[in-house]
């Protein structure tokens, strides 16, 4: 799909893909939804107690949350498998277009950048001691997920409304069986219907403040 790059208020870049009318990220500040929805809501409340924990991404897209996600185990060193799924990959000339150097101010974290979209697909990679990446390049329709598998789930697909195949029951109940007990899902979304779906899969739902320019957010828990 055809894509142009956007600034977000926060100063950060994202995508904007003009045949769906959608971005990739908040116009309100792309690395602030990321930090705020996967990082704080998701990471860093599903990895407490947790020496290592797996993790399933819907939606690779930039790899703004991998890198995050990574930077998370720089600091406390910790252990993360990483598997993201991503139908539309984007090439590396893209993101150095984006210029990340002008929002993500860690050195040491944009040597990873690269690292992160030169990966091969469908092959697990140590990107550090702490980080195994697998990039699946896969629909989420057809995807045959493990069962019990996964600690944390970043739910990053477009949005309901602009990509409705990826947002019904049956996904849900599928994501539902692929995480632990006790693993949670997060999503910036925080739609009625949304939440429908999460419940009739089992999931319990809680409504957590939202990043800028969002009033709500969701997290479910597989209790």
């Amino acid at each position: 799909m055809k894509t142009e790059i956007r600034q977000t208020k926060d100063g950060s870049a994202t995508l904007y893909v003009p045949e769906l009318n959608e971005h990739y990220h908040s116009v309100n500040g792309a690395l602030q939804e990321s930090l705020h929805v996967f990082i704080r809501a998701g990471l860093e409340f599903a990895w407490q107690n947790q020496p290592e924990i797996n993790i399933l991404e819907v939606g690779f897209g930039t790899g703004l949350n991998a890198l995050l996600t990574l930077q998370q185990t720089l600091l406390l060193k910790k252990n993360i498998f990483y598997h993201t799924l991503e139908k539309y990959p984007l090439t590396l000339e893209l993101i150095n277009q984006m210029h990340f150097e002008q929002f993500i101010l860690n050195p040491e974290l944009l040597d990873y950048l690269g690292p992160l979209h030169r990966a091969p697909w469908n092959e697990a990679v140590n990107l550090t001691p702490e980080f195994t990446l697998l990039k699946s390049e896969a629909d989420l329709q057809t995807y045959l997920f493990p069962m019990e598998h996964y600690h944390l789930i970043y739910f990053d697909a477009f949005a309901p409304e602009k990509q409705p195949e990826l947002w019904t029951d049956a996904i849900f109940l599928n994501l539902y069986n692929a995480l632990k007990i006790n693993g949670c899902l997060v999503s910036y979304c925080a739609k009625g219907s949304f939440k429908r779906s999460l419940k009739a899969a089992g999931f319990t739902v809680e409504a957590l403040p939202g990043p800028p320019g969002k009033r709500e957010m969701t997290r479910a828990l597989k209790r």
